[in-house]
Order: C-alpha cells, then sequence, then structure tokens
C-alpha cells in the first residue's frame, strides 16, 4: 500500500527572487510520469521538505493548464524555509500532495471577478487569476485589489503590471516610502473607494484579520457572503487530516474542508478555531 506521508523527489528547475524575502520556485518531479500525471485545483497546496529539516504546506501559485511544471512561493520565516532559500536550481527537495479544497472557477462563470490579497496571499490567487485569464470570455470585468506593507514587499511587480491590460488593478501598500506615489493604506480601503457591480465574485486571500473589514465592504456594494470565497491558510500541517492540528471545533479539518471556503462557512469554522 503507498504511503501517503513519502514524498516524491522534486527539482528547483528555476530560482527567482521576488523580494529580499520571497523567492518563486519553478518545481519539476523527479519522475516524469508522477508529473505528467500530476493535477490540481487553485487553492490547494502541496507539503514541501528537506530532509532533516522538516515540511511545510505551500499554495500551488502557477496555474493547472501549465503541465510541465508547477510553481511555489515561498517565504523565508523559518528553519525549513530559511534552508530553501540557499538552495540552488537543480537541488532536490520532496512534494507530497496537492491536498486541500480548492477554488472552484466554475462558480465565478458569469460573474465579475474580484481578486483581493494582502502579502503573500496573491501567491495562491494567481493561480486562479491565469486560469480566468485563459478562460477571459467566461467573464465580467475583472478587479484585482493588492495591498503590501511596504513598497518593497510588493511580489509579483511585473505580472500585476502586466495583468493591467486584462483587469483593473489596484495596489496600496500600509507605509510608503520617499519613492512611492500609490495609494497608502488598507486593501479594505480600496474596495471601499470602488463601484463595484452586485453581480461580482470576490475571492479573499491574506492575513485573516483582513477578511471582515473586506467583506464589510464588499457587503455596501450589495455582494452577499455566499459570492465571497477565502482561503483560510493557517494551522495545517499533515495535510490529510492525521495530526489534528488544524482541526477546528472537534469534527472539521482545515487542511480537508479547506483551506478555501465561502465566507459563510469561514464565519463558522473561525469561531471554532
Amino acid at each position: 500500500m503507498d504511503n501517503e506521508f513519502l514524498p516524491s523527489p522534486a527539482e528547483l528547475v528555476d530560482i527567482k527572487a521576488l523580494t529580499n524575502d520571497t523567492k518563486l520556485y519553478r518545481i519539476r518531479f523527479s519522475d516524469d510520469s508522477r508529473q505528467k500525471n500530476f493535477s490540481f485545483k487553485p487553492g490547494q497546496f502541496v507539503e514541501i521538505s528537506v530532509a532533516g529539516f522538516g515540511e511545510a504546506p505551500i499554495s500551488i501559485t502557477s496555474p493547472p493548464s501549465t503541465e510541465e511544471y508547477f510553481e511555489l512561493c515561498i517565504k523565508r520565516v523559518g528553519r525549513l524555509t530559511e534552508k530553501i532559500h540557499r538552495m540552488k536550481a537543480g537541488d532536490i527537495v520532496g512534494i507530497r500532495g496537492p491536498y486541500g479544497n480548492g477554488f472552484s472557477i466554475e462558480q465565478m462563470y458569469g460573474f465579475n471577478p474580484i481578486f483581493i490579497a494582502g502579502g503573500i496571499g496573491l501567491a495562491p490567487l494567481r493561480s486562479l487569476i491565469k486560469e480566468v485569464f485563459a478562460e477571459r470570455d467566461k467573464f465580467g470585468n475583472i478587479s484585482i485589489f493588492f495591498g503590501a506593507r511596504r513598497p518593497e514587499e510588493i511580489i509579483f511587480k511585473d505580472e500585476l503590471e502586466e495583468w493591467r491590460e486584462m483587469a483593473d488593478v489596484k495596489i496600496t501598500v500600509d507605509r510608503a516610502d520617499d519613492g512611492w506615489d500609490g495609494h497608502v493604506g488598507f486593501v479594505s480601503q480600496l474596495v471601499e473607494n470602488e463601484e463595484i457591480p452586485d453581480d461580482s465574485f470576490a475571492v479573499i486571500c491574506g492575513p485573516p484579520a483582513m477578511f471582515e473589514p473586506t467583506v464589510e465592504q464588499l457587503k455596501k456594494k450589495g455582494i452577499n457572503d455566499i459570492q465571497v470565497s477565502v482561503s483560510a491558510e493557517r494551522r495545517m500541517k499533515c495535510g490529510v487530516g492525521k495530526c489534528g492540528h488544524c482541526i477546528a471545533g472537534g469534527e472539521i479539518y482545515v487542511c480537508l474542508e479547506g483551506p478555501v471556503f465561502s465566507y459563510d462557512r469561514y464565519k463558522e469554522i473561525s469561531k471554532m478555531l
């Protein structure tokens, strides 16, 4: 019987620095058949590991339509990610997954998609954004709202500029520097200042503290909780509902039912976490 905790070896085929503490990794399984059969939905995650340093859940940031490789956006925050940041192209890591419940792109057909991200939360949304662009004729107007703490912490800068050709892109920072001439404030304020039609579907990913104020602004635009999905990536560990690290209320495993939830469901679960 297959061991669900046994990672598959995968090669780091390309590494790109996005900020001083965040890198984009292009990864391909060492086994060609494993890569060929690897499929996922935007919003799902994998467990990445390095022997002797542990493992961590990381959302897939590339779109499912890219089959030759997949990408992970990894911020340096601890021992494992510090080790991964020291690795070079050609080095091998372990990968398990994909795991979790992803975003339903079909649920957004016919709506005006609104992507709202804070910090590293743009990484999992990037996968969905690229899929929506690939099926552009099935959606209305596309809006992207992104917030970072400081200008130097903005990830995917080049892509955000490219996306302006396909979407209305707004960026804000919590604290500006001398070279910043854009909006200063929280991402919820970007939503507050925009005219958003009530036939929109919003997807939010970032620090949980941004969820409530952002949804409150969406409600003022006539968007109900059922028209909002959030990615609540926290407290997960094993990815398969065995370790109990992410369990809520004694029965809900965030790694299995989530990390993507409708906002009305997230409100129920967040009270148990």
